[in-house]
């Protein structure tokens, strides 16, 4: 978002009604029972005493409440009139009418015969001889090139078996199951602490002005706080659990967990997310893409090349004897992925036998215990071994900073849509995580982190700590800025939202979320004035900088 397209209000959920910005202004609904207890209470005593006496005064004290509504909804041209009053309304601020429609009901008895359909053929494709755990071995550049031909130790046999067992597994996937998927939309895997980031990444979907519908991904149900998938759902976003689908004693590394929310997302093509990887941008543009439309599968680079052990290619029949062609191109970031599951059925299902038993084998053959021990090449590697093209954005990965420093905090992916100029789209928070209660957490209670746990704003030893006592602008975006982007305002209003009107909210952090805000930015806030006449001044609408 520019900084400059900022208009006077701006609601405070997360259905913006185009890319980025919007004139509207909404707060939280009161309920039902918190009408009538206005109507029942202190302000309707007020009111029925004004309509004591003569019909003419009644008339008159009517009239004047009708002007005066009136003039609140109208006298600012930021406000979109609601097309229709109701109650509830009069008592908050003006709600947008866009409507996100939620993602498909999925077919749970569908996927789950799918899923005993694939275990069974992976289990019998389960690899033989030693198991590959993880060894580090990892750096700041590329390892040597006489290392990786032998840091792997895997015999003639076992390379031999492991390849006739990885041919039974490609020839035994089942075809493309049409009535299982349809339509497009974002996935992402959240649960536990990355709600907290996710719920931020959320926020930065539906204000950059994505209407695809979401499916947030967790464990079980017990990563799930009570209330908060009701929350997202209004904004055509729902909770999906893997223990619906999946016996998760299967899958003890969350590592593995990716490609399963990949099988068992109801949509046909999709774009999957890192919790902590942010649009900063509309980030539908991606299924728009020319790669995108010619190949139906667009990933990302990674900061070095593949280290994979030179067996690798023989096994998954990329080549007929060991080979170190793939030490050439560069290895994939996974934080972002666009998939079309019609055109590339067979290579998902391969990914996902990959992640199955990635943590005893295939990480470390993809890797050898280098940078990126997990799922992220699984899926190249896939797409090779059944032969399925694919578009690799062809901008490397550009570090972003703490402002005024030479400190990295995440990485910055380029827009699939311009392949001639390095224009952002992705900004994944790698490094520091835009959690609220990571960042804003002061002296909070157990409930609400874990044990022992400080916040960036009270721990002298964070990087961010200093921008945080000082108010200031915690990014380096001289290079967003020079694209016509600053997503920081964005990623607080998301985390505003997060502290103040949610199932985690906190008094004390929203307090100080709102009070960075206004210094470092210079948003403010504001009771909707019919909400603070009939004593509802905790329904807050944030008013957007200016400057």
């Amino acid at each position: 978002m520019r900084a400059s397209d900022f208009q006077s209000y701006e609601k405070t959920g997360w259905a913006d009604n185009d890319g980025g910005h919007t004139d509207d202004i909404e707060t939280a609904m009161p309920t039902d029972d918190t009408v009538r207890g206005v109507l029942h209470g202190s302000s309707s005593r007020k009111i029925r005493r004004l309509l004591r006496g003569s019909p003419r005064r009644q008339l008159v004290v009517i009239v004047l409440f009708i002007i005066t509504v009136t003039y609140l909804f109208t006298s600012r041209k930021s406000i979109t009139r609601p097309s229709s009053w109701t109650v509830p309304l009069l008592f908050d601020c003006p709600l947008t009418d866009r409507h996100i429609a939620p993602p498909p009901t999925p077919d749970k008895k569908g996927l789950s015969e799918l899923w005993k359909t694939l275990r069974s053929l992976f289990d019998k494709g389960t690899p033989q001889g030693p198991e590959l755990p993880f060894v580090d071995w990892r750096g700041t550049e590329d390892p040597p090139v006489e290392e990786m031909r032998t840091k792997v130790k895997i015999s003639t046999s076992d390379t031999q078996a492991m390849r006739l067992l990885h041919e039974h597994v490609a020839s035994g996937i089942p075809k493309y199951p049409n009535r299982l998927y349809s339509g497009r939309g974002i996935i992402m895997l959240a649960g536990g602490r990355y709600t907290e980031f996710g719920s931020t990444n959320l926020g930065m979907i539906r204000q950059t002005g994505s209407t695809l519908p979401v499916e947030v991904w967790m464990k079980d149900r017990s990563e799930a706080r009570k209330g908060w998938c009701n929350e997202i759902r209004k904004d055509g976003m729902e909770c999906r659990f893997l223990a619906d689908y999946i016996n998760m004693s299967d899958l003890k590394h969350p590592y593995q967990w990716k490609p399963f929310t990949m099988l068992l997302s109801s949509f046909e093509e999709l774009l999957f997310l890192d919790a902590d990887d942010m649009p900063m941008k509309n980030p539908d543009r991606v299924f728009d893409s020319a790669g995108y439309t010619e190949h139906g599968a667009t990933l990302w680079p990674d900061y070095w090349h593949n280290t994979n052990s030179v067996w690798l290619p023989y096994i998954v029949g990329i080549e007929d004897e060991y080979s170190e062609n793939l030490w050439t191109d560069r290895s994939v970031e996974s934080g972002q992925m666009v998939w079309d599951k019609r055109r590339h059925w067979k290579s998902l299902c391969l990914a996902t036998y990959y992640n199955y038993h990635g943590p005893k084998w295939y990480y470390t053959l993809l890797t050898q215990g280098w940078s990126g021990w997990g799922d992220k090449d699984t899926f190249p590697l896939a797409l090779r071994a059944s032969g399925e093209s694919f578009h690799k954005v062809p901008h490397g990965v550009h570090t972003t900073f703490l402002d005024g420093t030479t400190q990295g905090v995440g990485m910055v992916q380029a827009d699939p849509n311009d392949d001639e100029n390095n224009m952002p789209l992705f900004l994944h928070a790698n490094i520091n995580k835009w959690s609220i209660l990571d960042i804003m957490c002061k002296g909070c209670p157990h409930s609400l982190v874990t044990k022992g746990h400080k916040g960036a704003l009270e721990n002298p030893k964070s990087p961010l700590y200093p921008y945080l006592k000082e108010h200031k602008k915690i990014f380096s975006s001289d290079e967003l800025t020079a694209a016509g982007l600053d997503p920081e305002p964005l990623m607080w209003k998301g985390m505003e939202r997060f502290a103040c009107r949610s199932v985690y909210a906190n008094n004390q952090v929203c307090a100080d979320t709102r009070q960075h805000m206004t210094k470092a930015f210079g948003f403010s806030f504001r009771a909707g004035r019919i909400a603070t006449i009939a004593g509802y001044g905790d329904r807050v609408c944030v008013v957007n900088p200016t400057r």
